[in-house]
């Protein structure tokens, strides 16, 4: 399974400015340091650019709003989740048993990750909205990374040739259901039971 973190191409345009412009990559360090520590709604721009030692005005001319700011933080989070998780399902045969493994690992990486986790569980009705109405970047995101490894399996293991978008995407909307609300009559906690829940639920629909 080849490694490629940034099949989005908003991903890559932050990796790209990051690689060229020092000045965001501190802006975007300073944003992860501030969000983790306060949350969303007790940070503001002001408090970013002073954690980044910039000016406002440098925050607003690279990333132009708040909302931005944040959703390019939470993509770099996002990007450096895709290096975990390749990592984690490398080593197995089929993309079958990567799916499998990888919803129990993505499940495990979000609520033990200090932005991601942290803001689930103390901000969920401020970060809902970057995860669902306004969340097109990143679920766009994490659909193309996914669609890419689901694509290339098509490849190596002879699986037929479809477009695997819509797979990846209700993968992905299913995994943000279970993170956003995790109750129910499956214990998501309980990777056994995740496991056997993306095997006899997920892991089919790569032949659907």
């Amino acid at each position: 399974m080849r490694t490629d973190t940034n099949d989005s191409g908003l991903a890559r345009a932050i990796a790209r400015a990051e690689a060229e412009d020092p000045t965001a990559r501190r802006i975007l360090d300073a944003a992860l340091e501030q969000f983790t520590l306060l949350g969303l709604r007790r940070s503001s721009v002001d408090d970013v650019a002073k954690r980044a030692g910039v000016s406002r005005v440098t925050v607003f001319r690279r990333f132009q709003t708040k909302d931005n700011l944040v959703e390019a933080t939470l993509l770099r989070e996002l990007s450096r989740f895709y290096q975990r998780l390749d990592t984690a399902v490398a080593a197995l045969p089929t993309m079958e048993e990567r799916v499998v493994e990888g919803f129990v690992v993505a499940l495990r990486h979000t609520r033990a990750h200090a932005l991601f986790g942290g803001l689930l569980r103390l901000e969920p009705e401020v970060v809902l909205p970057y995860l669902t109405v306004q969340g097109g970047s990143t679920l766009s995101a994490t659909v193309e990374y996914l669609t890419g490894h689901l694509r290339r399996a098509q490849q190596v293991e002879g699986r037929p040739d479809e477009d695997p978008r819509p797979v990846a995407e209700l993968m992905v909307r299913v995994a943000v259901s279970f993170l956003l609300n995790p109750a129910g009559c499956i214990e998501m906690d309980d990777e056994d039971q995740a496991r056997a829940f993306a095997r006899r639920y997920l892991a089919p629909l790569l032949d659907a």
